[in-house]
């Protein structure tokens, strides 16, 4: 897969197109994150509607590598809520893991993504989130 295509499911990501997004993905995908793996078109496809009901999501690429069977990627994932959103619907969800953004509040969280690929296809993507350092050590004091 080259840039170009990353973008182009990028592009349907960003518009909420899940159809256009799901056919980057073998029907077995898995998708892992915060502590959850879900798995098949339909497991995607039921997060992110209901994710996306509440919070507002944006992808922006700051690195890219690409081979024949792998996709490494430096992004920051843009997080948005639009409210409405409680702890016990996430809990009801099953994805207590997770934590409710108000109405405005906006969070900005560098990830690692790691994609493996089968036949041209996602066939699981891997999200860690990249916690920069507070401080920078240039020596240790002796």
């Amino acid at each position: 897969m080259q840039r170009e295509d990353y973008d182009a499911y990028l592009s349907c990501f960003n518009a909420r197109d899940y159809e256009g997004v799901l056919s980057y993905f073998t029907d077995d995908c898995e998708v892992v994150f915060a502590g959850y793996c879900f798995k098949g078109h339909r497991a995607v496809r039921d997060f992110y509607a209901f994710f996306h009901q509440h919070v507002d999501e944006r992808i922006t690429v700051n690195r890219f590598l690409a081979d024949d069977e792998t996709i490494a990627l430096e992004v920051v994932v843009r997080l948005e809520g639009k409210g409405g959103l409680t702890p016990e619907m996430l809990e009801k969800m099953g994805l207590s893991r997770l934590f409710v953004l108000e109405k405005g509040q906006v969070l900005e969280v560098p990830q690692f993504i790691h994609y493996h690929l089968h036949a041209g296809k996602f066939a699981k993507a891997l999200c860690a989130v990249f916690d920069p350092p507070a401080e920078t050590i240039t020596g240790m004091g002796a």
